[in-house]
């Protein structure tokens, strides 16, 4: 009783069948596809990690948008930059910035104490303005906090 591993005929094969391999891909492949564009529901925001890394300079001065402690709205452009403005005035002066130039960053600058629903507001009011892509500032501080569980 002898066994022929090496012969012509019924011998041991030794390729990789890579059919599997490539279907379970594909299938999640799709899956991907799919669901990539359920997941970026909401207001485009682009969060920056704390102690953040400093934007690139751009010839583009960005617009700020500031709320202070009693919840209040600023712009850093305008006659008067040190006086709030009301919601209507936010979306139309933005919405000026934007048209004349679609590449300036809009930035949200919020003090930690102002709720968070109020902050959001004001970035649901540039992006009424047009503003695609929405940052928020951050202390560069190198300090970290310890978090809340």
């Amino acid at each position: 009783m002898s066994m022929d591993l090496g012969g012509a005929k019924g011998g041991v094969k030794a390729d990789i069948n890579v059919t599997p391999l490539v279907d379970v891909m594909l299938v999640l492949l799709i899956i991907f596809m799919i669901t990539a564009p359920l997941l970026t529901q909401g207001i485009n925001v682009d969060l920056p990690n704390a102690p953040a890394a400093p934007l690139d300079p751009t010839d583009n001065e960005p617009l700020v948008l500031s709320v202070d402690r009693e919840g209040n709205y600023y712009l850093n452009i305008g006659d008067n930059e040190d006086q709030p403005v009301d919601e209507a005035t936010i979306v139309e002066r933005a919405s000026a910035v934007i048209r004349r130039n679609a590449q300036t960053p809009v930035l949200v600058q919020a003090d930690e104490t102002v709720p968070y629903g109020r902050v959001v507001t004001g970035a649901v009011l540039l992006q009424q303005a047009g503003a695609t892509k929405i940052g928020f500032q951050t202390d560069p501080s190198t300090s970290e906090r310890p978090r809340r569980r």
